[in-house]
């Protein structure tokens, strides 16, 4: 695919992103850019979710590891039903009773200051993290189609993306991001549709013979049979419902965008249409998977490999679409990807501004005009940090980036699972002052218990090592608990 047309596209694309902004930012203000001024349709944000939630992650890797995980990563989807259920009924009526900009302020009044700001820092570390993997994803495969043939380094390539995220987004927030990521998540899902057509058609597969040799692949296996086996069905579902809780219910990214609704019924409206809708959307991407190998199975192409002769699911959808496909199905490609990434990104940016501006600058308390300037200064820094931490990223990463992300999230989501679920479910108090110390020795301690896991006991952590991780600070919260104060945590 000629570097021109991709450069080309991406131009094209980010110019419609800009005139989209332009339009949503007109008279922007610190509630616009957080909240949307809590009177965004709920329909609107069921939609622009979709794009958020998945990710340039999902449209390459999902797609990549039917490989070696068969379509065991379905379990982990239906175990994303159960958390969203739990996220609409617990969480959400929550979050709108206190009329929470940041979700995190509920900790301060149910604990303290220093598990406020705990919990806070968690959200940031996590975030930056899995934006960042994200990121570097998509970077990585515009890199291989584009800029490694014109000698631009990959430093330039991610810098340059991010700082067009930055340009749309600085100055509506919230509000753009709603309009912006309705018009990603819907060019998402024509590339995919449109893609899982040309390739089966390729293949001279009609709708009915396309499902019945997915069906029969036996790249679409379940696995139920070994519970040690980190493809092990309800393993999967028990991560994917924890996995839902903290990613999407305890991540102020995802929820900034359920607050932004009128009122609770229509946000959780929103999350129930959003939840079947991204069933689908899952079974489809695994779908296109499998019809990826059959495809480079019936052309006779090479699969990448690693050092270590594994297939790298990864780069299998972008090398057959950069090199093997028509050009119409490479362009298809790279909008897709380009579209669902920064449906992810920015939000994900967008999220990372409103806590710290709010958890840590206490935005509230200054005049518009420098909550403005605060603002736009916390947006950029935070695009610098992203740019360094793909950059580190870049230079360890070794395995596949959807796996590295729900690994990570395990270590760094596990702390907020612990203190929410302490919170909600126990009438305890805990000593503020040893939260901190409690929220950083439970990842230490799962860090250690995985490692050794293995020769220990035979048994091999996979996702789950979150759940591990929230169990760990519960129990340190309980340690350090206290009768409640009802007078000073009302919430």
């Amino acid at each position: 695919m000629s570097p021109t047309l991709v450069l080309s596209l991406i131009a094209g694309y980010f110019v419609i992103l800009i005139i989209i902004a332009l339009l949503t930012s007109r008279k922007a203000t610190s509630e616009s850019f957080f909240v949307a001024n809590r009177n965004a349709p709920w329909y609107m944000v069921a939609f622009a979710m979709i794009g958020t939630s998945l990710s340039g992650v999902t449209f390459i890797s999902v797609p990549g590891m039917v490989y070696s995980q068969s379509w065991s990563y379905m379990a982990v989807v239906a175990g994303y039903v159960v958390g969203y259920l739990v996220i609409g009924t617990v969480l959400m009526p929550l979050y709108y009773r206190l009329r929470l900009v940041s979700i995190y302020t509920y900790l301060e009044q149910r604990f303290g200051f220093w598990s406020y700001k705990t919990g806070a820092f968690f959200f940031l570390l996590s975030r930056a993290i899995g934006a960042s993997f994200r990121l570097f994803l998509v970077a990585g495969v515009l890199q291989l189609a584009v800029f490694d043939g014109m000698g631009v380094p990959f430093s330039v390539t991610v810098s340059v993306s991010i700082l067009l995220i930055y340009l749309y987004t600085f100055r509506g927030g919230l509000k753009t991001i709603l309009w912006t990521d309705a018009f990603q998540t819907m060019a998402m899902l024509l590339c995919v549709g449109v893609s899982i057509y040309l390739i089966s058609s390729e293949l001279n597969l009609g709708f009915k013979e396309m499902v019945a040799t997915v069906k029969n692949s036996e790249m679409s296996r379940i696995y139920f049979s070994d519970l040690k086996d980190d493809k092990f069905f309800w393993k999967q579902f028990a991560s994917g419902a924890f996995i839902t809780i903290v990613m999407t219910g305890l991540d102020q990214d995802l929820m900034q965008k359920n607050l932004s609704c009128r009122n609770l019924g229509e946000a959780q409206k929103n999350m129930f249409w959003f939840t079947i809708v991204l069933v689908f959307v899952n079974i489809f991407f695994l779908t296109l998977g499998v019809l990826l190998y059959q495809f480079a199975a019936a052309k006779g192409i090479a699969l990448p490999v690693g050092p270590t002769g594994k297939v790298i699911g990864d780069n299998v959808f972008p090398l057959l679409a950069t090199e093997h496909f028509t050009l119409f199905a490479g362009i298809v490609f790279i909008l897709g990807i380009i579209a669902v990434t920064y449906a992810s990104a920015d939000s994900a940016l967008t999220a990372l501004t409103t806590s710290f501006c709010v958890d840590f600058l206490v935005i509230g308390r200054f005049p518009e005009k420098r909550q403005a300037t605060l603002r736009k200064l916390a947006h950029f820094g935070f695009s610098i940090i992203l740019i360094i931490i793909i950059l580190i990223f870049k230079a360890i990463n070794d395995q596949s980036v959807i796996t590295a992300v729900f690994k990570a999230a395990g270590y760094t989501y596990g702390p907020l699972l612990g203190l929410y679920s302490f919170g909600l479910f126990l009438q305890r108090g805990v000593h503020d002052r040893l939260v901190p110390y409690v929220c950083v020795a439970a990842p230490l301690i799962t860090y250690f218990i995985n490692i050794n896991s293995k020769a220990w006991w035979g048994y091999e952590f996979g996702f789950e090592i979150l759940i591990l991780n929230g169990v760990l600070t519960f129990l340190g919260l309980l340690a350090i608990s206290r009768p409640r104060n009802l007078e000073l945590n009302p919430v």
